[in-house]
């Protein structure tokens, strides 16, 4: 033991991979978060379809090493300090902070969003919604990313008698290669999906979607428009950029507080080559494992980064995967039908065992 003690805000991807590393190294960590399982956020589009989806505890993936979880919130950070306070009054000191809060939805300002309408978050309370109130209305999916794509076949697949439609402001699928995007297309249509392209939502009301080209009425809306950084890092002081994401180095660290290390979609990983990388679990854990890593002294280069694939669920029968170039761009390559899913269920399958 070295009585230095390194606190870890945030176990998903990111935090918990850190975690379960950094508890390998001589350090005492202790994790602040408020859940008791891993919330294994690239298949919430399975529990809103009330699929079973299997999520370890954090006691078992932290089995072994020397990790303290705190089941908590972290609600304030006293930079100066060096403290975490908790919501429910407790203040952890700590010698090394890592920052690991992730993203939540952005309701981007559209009025009515954030009070009518469900979450990628809310999957399970959406679940309830639908399943306990069988019926034939119109389920609206807002967003043309991969949340809302991944979101409106599930529930098609799920609930037949339902009409989804998936409402995007732009292009649904537009950053895949074209026959990726053709393939996410023809997907939708065969489960029942009506795509409304280049559909403005401006308002968001009980009966469902108002848009700069006419109303959608829906029953139930589901928002999967756009992510946004959790806002403590910024609160506390921490340097951000415009979408408040925590500027670091090349080592992960704070630009503004050296003693603060930031991974996962909290953190603005520029990479030479490729920029900003993206929110995505397929960043986040690398970022979690390479931490740990330099943090227990088992590396010192900077962290760097190359892409290989984007993956998307589209119901139970099928999927997608989007070849890509390690800088991001697509590939003409797709992988579909039997093959794609097989791709993409052992991939996700195998996120927490590689947790540790």
């Amino acid at each position: 033991m070295t009585g230095k003690h390194i606190v870890v805000i945030g176990a998903g991807y990111a935090g918990l991979s850190a975690a379960a590393g950094i508890g390998r190294g001589p350090d005492r960590v202790t994790l602040v978060a408020p859940e008791q399982r891993f919330a294994h956020r690239v298949r919430q589009h399975e529990i809103a379809a009330g699929r079973p989806v299997a999520r370890p505890e954090i006691a078992r993936v932290l089995r072994g090493r020397r990790v303290v979880h705190r089941a908590t919130r972290a609600v304030e950070l006293d930079l100066a300090a060096r403290e975490v306070r908790t919501e429910d009054g407790e203040r952890l000191a700590y010698d090394t902070l890592v920052y690991a809060l992730g993203s939540r939805t952005a309701w981007g300002d559209v009025p009515g969003a954030a009070e009518h309408a469900y979450s990628a978050e809310r999957a399970e309370e959406l679940h309830r919604r639908l399943a306990g109130a069988p019926g034939t209305g119109t389920v609206a999916v807002v967003g043309g990313g991969a949340t809302g794509i991944e979101l409106a076949a599930e529930l098609a697949e799920a609930y037949p008698a339902r009409q989804v439609r998936l409402v995007a402001a732009g292009r649904v699928g537009g950053w895949l290669s074209e026959r990726g995007r053709a393939h996410v297309l023809a997907v939708l249509d065969r489960l029942g999906v009506r795509v409304d392209e280049q559909h403005r939502v401006t308002a968001v009301t009980a009966h469902g979607l108002t848009c700069e080209d006419g109303d959608v009425p829906a029953e139930v809306v589901v928002w999967a428009a756009s992510m946004e950084p959790q806002p403590l890092a910024a609160a506390a002081g921490l340097a951000v950029n415009a979408r408040g994401r925590a500027l670091v180095d090349d080592h992960l660290r704070s630009v503004s507080h050296p003693e603060v290390y930031v991974v996962g979609d909290a953190a603005a990983v520029d990479v030479p080559g490729i920029g900003e990388l993206r929110m995505a679990c397929a960043t986040a854990m690398p970022q979690g494992r390479y931490l740990a890593k330099l943090l227990t002294g088992r590396t010192g280069k900077p962290f760097s980064y190359r892409y290989v694939t984007q993956c998307l669920s589209l119901g139970r029968g099928e999927a997608l995967v989007q070849l890509i170039r390690g800088d991001d761009s697509v590939r003409p390559r797709v992988l579909t039908g039997a093959t794609g899913r097989l791709v993409k269920a052992g991939i996700v399958k195998g996120l927490p065992l590689s947790l540790r």
